[in-house]
């Protein structure tokens, strides 16, 4: 294969026009990520707030798919364990939060003031 001026420069104006589209894409973002729906005060505590109550709804949610398997109400192996992993995804997430915040406060406390 020969490399010459003339394919090197098709090759670098492909690579400008590619990163051009990707720029785009990440211009306008995508649905759910990055974006809120804030339309009043929020604070740190309602945000958390929420955060536990949907996982706490997520777990609620997997004990019921898999208490109605268990009883051959449903046969849908499927959306039972779907509904645990993301049960157990939420309560993962939520430990690391709480990790985190704990790491922050004892960073905080140990600062000399």
């Amino acid at each position: 294969m020969k490399i010459d001026a003339t394919s090197i420069m098709q090759m670098r104006s492909a690579i400008l026009q590619q990163n051009s589209s990707l720029q785009k894409v990440a211009g306008q973002g995508l649905p759910g990520i990055g974006k809120t729906d804030a339309t009043g005060d929020a604070n740190f505590t309602e945000a958390l707030r929420g955060a536990l109550s949907e996982v706490n709804n997520l777990q609620s949610n997997a004990s019921t798919a898999s208490e109605a398997f268990e009883r051959g109400e449903t046969t849908d192996i499927a959306a039972v364990m779907i509904a645990r992993e993301q049960a157990t995804l939420g309560f993962q997430a939520t430990l690391q939060v709480r990790n985190k915040l704990l790491s922050a406060y004892k960073d905080i406390m140990s600062m000399p003031v």
